[in-house]
């Protein structure tokens, strides 16, 4: 269907086959976009030892950084809706170049602040009209296209502290710079996949597509929005507990290296991202429903093990962590459009921003525990966050695909 501004659905009894080579192109941006995006947690330890930062200012750069695209995602998903900007996914792509430079270069605290600001406004524009392409290009699978979308995301978070331990970390702050030709490859593929949307939203012209309604009442659906925010909370505010925090515990209550701490959250990252793109195509198979039930209160009893267990076992449920409690958020965002399939870019800026707002509001507050009792501390109460995954039971049951 076309809104009133021309923005596209892709749920038509004449659906075109899945466009897969734009669905790996997006998440080939995605990859590129988010590895430059997690080089901003993965220098904390350079940031904090030359500058001082305490883990409260660690906590604000991770504010700045989240809550800037917390705030515009939903805005610019809500532009989209009506009216498509084919090529807004390179213009995001530039702001991050732009944030990535300054960051290289940033002397001060308040320019780190800017630097990450500018990297948060690039992730803004990126996501939600990405997450309407992949909806476009899926050929109805929408599940398994938010899996491979997503998981373009994951793997970059999970590459990004590799590279850091081993090109920024011996070369330091300046060594960012580096990956600007990571940010011009990927303008470059998403001009591409900006041509192949205009040529679709083109060749449309007058011959709408048909958007199924939602089955559920207005509020059936403004209840359900409300209990995928609060999951989406939970797992949020808990990931950043991990992504955040996580060299700085291996670090400190185990005495490992800074560069074996940056491997280890690379293999929990690397976790995420199997879960990540398991999650979308059992949705589909199984009912979202199942999958978010299962994702978010299943992780529970390993969360609660976590912070009581030696090395070897933290690196194994870290893991089984990564693995369960991603597989959750594709399932999470095709929930929602679901729920509200005329409004794909505003529910998809809603969730991706939310996330990122979470991450950034639970890694301050977070910090700022920290610094007054332990990381340790943090772990065990965060350990309870999963609970949350029982108002899945209040969720509509969803049809299966």
């Amino acid at each position: 269907m076309t809104t009133a501004g021309g923005a596209l659905e892709d749920k038509a009894p004449n659906a075109p086959m899945t466009a897969y080579q734009i669905l790996i192109a997006i998440s080939v941006g995605h990859m590129l976009n988010d590895t430059i995006q997690s080089l901003v947690p993965s220098i904390y330890p350079i940031l904090k030892q030359s500058y001082g930062l305490t883990f409260a200012e660690i906590g604000l750069i991770t504010l700045t950084w989240q809550g800037t695209a917390s705030i515009l995602q939903p805005i610019i998903g809500h532009i989209t809706d009506r009216k498509g900007q084919p090529f807004s996914l390179a213009v995001g792509m530039g702001f991050t170049l732009a944030g990535l430079l300054a960051l290289s270069q940033a002397a001060s605290f308040p320019l780190i602040l800017l630097a990450v600001a500018l990297i948060g406004i690039g992730s803004s524009i990126f996501h939600p009209e990405s997450s309407r392409v992949a909806r476009m290009a899926s050929g109805g699978r929408h599940g398994m296209a938010q899996s491979l979308f997503q998981v373009g995301g994951n793997v970059g978070s999970a590459i990004g502290p590799l590279l850091a331990a081993f090109i920024i970390l011996p070369g330091g702050q300046g060594a960012i710079a580096w990956f600007a030709l990571l940010a011009l490859a990927g303008i470059i593929i998403l001009l591409r996949v900006g041509f192949w949307y205009q040529t679709r939203r083109r060749s449309l012209g007058g011959k709408p597509l048909t958007v199924i309604p939602s089955a559920h009442s207005p509020r059936r659906v403004g209840v359900s929005l409300v209990i995928l925010s609060a999951l989406v909370f939970s797992k949020f505010l808990y990931m950043a507990s991990l992504s955040n925090f996580y060299t700085f515990y291996l670090i400190e209550h185990f005495d490992v290296s800074v560069r074996d701490a940056q491997i280890l959250l690379f293999v929990f990252l690397g976790a995420v991202a199997a879960g990540t793109i398991a999650g979308g195509p059992i949705g589909d198979r199984f009912g979202r429903r199942n999958v978010i039930w299962f994702s978010i209160l299943g992780v529970l009893p390993f969360t609660l093990a976590l912070p009581y267990v030696g090395l070897g076992w933290t690196i194994g449920l870290s893991v089984v962590i990564g693995l369960i409690l991603s597989s959750a958020f594709p399932a999470i965002v095709v929930f929602a459009q679901e729920l509200v399939p005329h409004k794909v870019g505003a529910v998809s800026g809603l969730f991706f921003g939310f996330a990122f707002g979470m991450g950034g509001l639970g890694a301050a507050l977070l910090g700022a525990i920290a610094d007054q009792t332990s990381i340790e501390f943090v772990y065990r109460i965060a350990a309870f966050l999963p609970l949350v995954g029982l108002l899945t039971v209040f969720l509509p049951k969803d049809r299966r695909v």
